[in-house]
């Protein structure tokens, strides 16, 4: 039969664009099969169980790319075959199709290439952001010789369809009433099936990440990304009763010197030092973009591209032991403003009612902090702005005018072309940022009013370009320029702040916001998640390097400590240098959430699954390890409690 639709139909055209989108998926599965050789499963049934899995998933998907074109083929009337509206809409509609396609596969090659996934919510997002987005594709590939060779290719395949005869069997064959309901209604069950019985995830049946992340299609993993942003995490992960959940955590997080002051399902609570201090030191807090361990000497890096930061190691207070939350800039965001445990779904930055919650800035603003937030890019991007300006930050940013910018709860102030030597897709360079930053260090010093200025980097990301002259690597060459320019900057702010009059009185923060790169074919890739993290300017005695295992989140409840003070906390870090301090880390990516403590490491993952490893440092490794139930019992705790304060509204 579909050898009839392919060289007798009137649904020919349609037949030769499934048979070529099945064809090509299975060909760019292959690709990324030949892509990550060394890491995927060769075994020759999960070869070919990957590429059945894939086809599995492609048949849903072209269901639904064709549904329309189905609805077409079966409502015009057959008089009205062959006629000139008939060509030009088929004509134009497939041509569309078939560029889109071809562009879509292009970019899940760059996409691959970037992250080494399928498809998934950081395409969603980068569908909302289009001019960062864009603007980092033009200056990151040849745009003019990518477009036209997606338009030469789109041009080939049509070619060859119509060489085949597919659009004059389309124009010439009449469909029968059978036919046309015979295709349409193979289509809508289909696309029924997948839509209402098959998620995404079941692609996940390897323990190989890659294998099953091989498996998917990525058209459909988009999609499926877009409707599941927000995970609530009883109906998608493991749980305890809350009661027993809340005291677990309260117990994790007691001490002589904490009393808890909430009432209900609250881990609110008076934190008092043992020698309190109302010192008020400044903050510089500097998060940077994709600052990995690995890119440090200190780590064990031979490329020199860290001098700086290498030197800030021996004489600071320096986290040797410290992984950072999640994936994404705004996961790294969350931990150090809320010292939370990464939530599922979309990071909170990004969701709704987020506002006038307990944050750091709130226990700056207590002590009479004024607190700021500077980007070097447009803020509405990842819904900062809104974040940052609805929970006690002025806003200092290079607004581009978005629509998308204008409601934000803050006095929001635009960093001009005058200030800006050197820009790119995502923002100016980092010595910009810092120089704005310096300048209203100034003007708050003169107001005799301590500081907290955040800091967000924008250089080290792809297209990696940073101003000329300023290093021996070329600009926008590779990342490793891009990080090394970054340590030239972070020298050059400290340089110019030395001769500031506020300095003797400043702490400066500096901590990456996540990895470089979390692909791995383990679960987790639990080594990128590593990352380093200094608190540098305290006096000397300080100093010291902290070989225990904690979070992004823990950074704030340390540094509190060594100001002694005081403060009320919804935090869920804890002092660091606590002879007590429990070692543990919390991770995640927006579907997993783990908790490692030392080598042993807890997956809980949607469906309600959950899985115990032991990680082997120096391979990186996980490998299955016995249930440990007080293990699993601790890790939903962790979780469940910091979705229940947010999503009850109980972290204001």
């Amino acid at each position: 039969m579909f050898k009839r639709f392919i060289s007798n139909s009137r649904f020919s055209l349609l037949a030769h664009f499934v048979l070529w989108f099945l064809i090509v998926s299975q060909l760019l599965r292959v690709a990324f099969f030949v892509w990550q050789y060394d890491e995927v499963s060769w075994n020759i049934i999960n070869f070919f169980r990957t590429l059945l899995t894939g086809l599995f998933f492609d048949i849903g998907t072209v269901a639904f790319v064709s549904l329309t074109a189905v609805l077409y083929y079966a409502l015009m009337p057959n008089r009205w075959i062959g006629s000139w509206a008939d060509k030009i809409l088929v004509w134009f509609f497939t041509a569309l199709t078939m560029f889109i396609l071809v562009f879509t596969f292009f970019a899940e090659l760059t996409f691959w290439d970037e992250f080494r996934t399928r498809f998934n919510f950081i395409a969603v997002d980068y569908l909302i952001y289009t001019h960062e987005v864009v603007s980092n594709i033009e200056e990151s590939y040849p745009l003019p010789l990518l477009i036209g060779g997606v338009l030469l290719i789109t041009a080939a395949v049509l070619f060859v369809f119509y060489k085949r005869k597919a659009f004059t069997n389309t124009f010439t064959h009449h469909a029968s009433l059978k036919s046309r309901l015979a295709v349409l209604g193979t289509t809508a069950v289909l696309a029924f099936f997948y839509g209402s019985f098959i998620t995404n995830y079941q692609a996940e049946w390897s323990s190989n990440r890659y294998n099953s992340e091989i498996s998917k299609s990525g058209i459909y993993s988009f999609f499926a990304a877009f409707r599941n942003n927000q995970m609530k995490y009883n109906e998608f992960y493991t749980s305890i009763e809350n009661d027993k959940a809340f005291a677990l955590i309260k117990g994790k997080l007691a001490d002589p010197n904490v009393k808890f002051t909430g009432k209900g399902y609250s881990i609110h609570r008076t934190i008092t030092d043992s020698i309190p201090s109302e010192e008020k030191k400044n903050v510089v807090f500097i998060l940077v973009e994709s600052l990995s361990g690995s890119f440090l000497k200190e780590f064990g890096n031979k490329e020199n591209i860290t001098p700086f930061m290498d030197s800030l190691a021996q004489k600071s207070v320096f986290f040797e032991n410290l992984y950072a939350t999640g994936t994404r800039t705004v996961r790294g965001m969350e931990a150090v403003t809320l010292c939370i445990p990464p939530t599922p779904g979309q990071s909170i930055v990004k969701r709704p009612e987020n506002d006038n919650l307990f944050t750091v800035c709130s226990v700056f603003k207590q002590k009479n902090y004024d607190c700021n937030f500077f980007y070097g890019g447009d803020g509405y991007f990842d819904n900062m702005n809104a974040y940052f300006g609805g929970n006690g930050f002025t806003i200092y940013d290079r607004g581009r005018g978005s629509v998308l910018s204008d409601k934000i709860k803050t006095t929001r102030n635009n960093i001009s072309d005058g200030e800006v030597t050197f820009e790119n897709a995502w923002g100016i360079c980092d010595e910009d940022i810092f120089n704005k930053m310096l300048k209203v260090a100034d003007t708050q010093y003169k107001s005799n009013k301590p500081f907290f200025n955040f800091i967000m980097t924008t250089s080290n990301h792809r297209p990696y370009t940073y101003p000329s002259g300023k290093i021996d690597i070329p600009s926008g060459k590779s990342r490793q320029g891009a990080v090394k320019y970054t340590d030239f900057a972070l020298r050059e702010l400290f340089a110019k702040a030395k001769t500031k009059p506020w300095f003797k009185n400043t702490v400066f923060v500096i901590i990456a916001d996540h990895c470089a790169s979390s692909a791995g074919k383990d679960e987790i890739d639990v080594k990128n998640y590593h990352i380093p993290a200094f608190i540098v300017n305290l006096p000397e005695n300080n100093n010291q390097k902290i070989e225990k295992q904690c979070s992004q989140i823990d950074l704030w409840p340390t540094l509190f400590s060594m100001f002694h003070w005081n403060y009320e906390s919804d935090f869920f870090g804890k002092n660091v240098l606590d002879p007590k301090f429990e070692e543990r880390a919390l991770l995640g990516t927006y579907r997993k959430l783990v908790l490692m403590k030392k080598d042993k490491v807890m997956i809980l993952s949607d469906q309600k699954k959950q899985a115990s490893y032991t990680w082997n440092k120096q391979d990186n490794s996980l490998k299955p390890l016995t249930m440990d139930k007080s293990f699993l019992k601790e890790t939903i705790s962790w979780y469940q409690t910091a979705d229940y304060l947010f999503t009850n509204k109980l972290l204001k």
